[in-house]
């Protein structure tokens, strides 16, 4: 679904970066699309010892997706400092925390600023005359409520995106994920997925989603939105008597951790336009190949885009794309000889207890 350009828009934007950790590439891309939706956040050195890298998704707009890729990371940290060092719950409390700022008078402004250049303006001029009770609003801690002003009853927005990020500490890698971009890595030139991809017609989603009073019918929710999981889309977040986990859409991430090894050679991140052209292991097989030749993980990247961009519009290949490649450096801080991976971990594992 979506309005397409009479010729794809093939500019990209790329970056690289390294650490003693890690060495990553990316690259987005408009493609066929009227409008650029997606939205990424590379940071190599999160703190001292932690990277994050995440893409996000957007549908309905691209201030959701924008809104996460500014916050999300920002959230891991504030979490992480409250947490005794349970990176896996920072991170799983970091995905809901964003439904819940996007809400009320700060959360409509920064959505306003973030959107459609038509409403930018508005969302400036609100943020200078109503500033925040708290003192500065951008120090890390809470207090994000504490802004006051005509829309302080906003339930937040209709337009949604889908999270998919890798934060890696020392010798630990966790993937989390809400929606249908994906996690792969490779190791020993296999590929091996990270992440769900969070549809519909999945049974505990679906079990979820009539649960909660919703509907699926062509594979969308309420005929509507083509996964289960996303952050934002809020109209799809109403029944009060359930928790976040439970409503019809949640933003309630899928977690998987990994030790990793000097078997595990680098992760993929992409937004669903390029999964929906070529399969992980593809993916993993054309990193491979091409990092023989490339000097820049970022062109590695741009010719995967290349590769997944349909000569004509309609059908796969015609959505925004982006994928961010991070490659291991080794040796890895704590030497194994074989990667252990724990298995997803389970909704009642990771939501707080009460």
């Amino acid at each position: 679904m979506g309005v397409y350009l009479s010729t794809p828009k093939t500019d990209k934007v790329s970056a690289d970066g390294e650490n003693d950790r890690v060495r990553f590439g990316l690259s987005s891309m408009q493609g066929w699309r009227a409008t650029m939706e997606d939205a990424h956040a590379a940071l190599p050195d999160l703190d001292d010892c932690t990277s994050f890298f995440g893409v996000y998704d957007g549908h309905g707009g691209k201030a959701a997706s924008k809104f996460c890729a500014r916050h999300l990371h920002k959230q891991v940290l504030i979490n992480d400092a409250n947490s005794s060092g349970d990176l896996p719950a920072s991170v799983y409390k970091a995905f809901l925390r964003m439904d819940e700022m996007m809400k009320g008078q700060r959360g409509w402004r920064e959505l306003t600023e973030l959107g459609e250049k038509g409403n930018k303006i508005s969302g400036m001029l609100e943020g200078i005359i109503w500033s925040p009770k708290g003192g500065d609003s951008d120090n890390l801690g809470d207090g994000w409520e504490t802004e006051e002003g005509p829309n302080s009853n906003f339930p937040g927005p209709t337009s949604g995106s889908t999270a998919c990020v890798a934060v890696i500490r020392n010798d630990q890698l966790i993937v989390a994920n809400a929606g249908d971009s994906r996690c792969v890595i490779s190791r020993k030139g296999q590929a091996f997925n990270l992440s769900t991809d969070h549809k519909p017609d999945l049974e505990g989603e679906k079990e979820r989603i009539l649960s909660a009073g919703g509907f699926v019918v062509a594979g969308r929710v309420n005929g509507s939105l083509n996964l289960s999981r996303a952050i934002g889309d809020m109209e799809l977040k109403q029944n009060e008597v359930l928790p976040a986990e439970r409503q019809i859409v949640t933003a309630e991430p899928e977690l998987k951790t990994v030790k990793l090894s000097e078997d595990d050679e680098f992760i993929v991140l992409a937004c669903d336009g390029i999964w929906d052209c070529m399969t992980s292991q593809e993916v993993v097989d054309f990193v491979h190949k091409h990092l023989n030749t490339e000097d820049k993980l970022s062109d590695v990247c741009e010719k995967l885009l290349n590769r997944c961009v349909a000569p004509t519009s309609g059908g796969e290949g015609c959505d925004n794309m982006t994928v961010i490649i991070v490659q291991f450096n080794k040796p890895l801080s704590s030497a194994a000889t074989t990667s252990t991976e724990q298995p997803a971990a389970t909704a009642e594992e990771m939501r707080p207890k009460i």
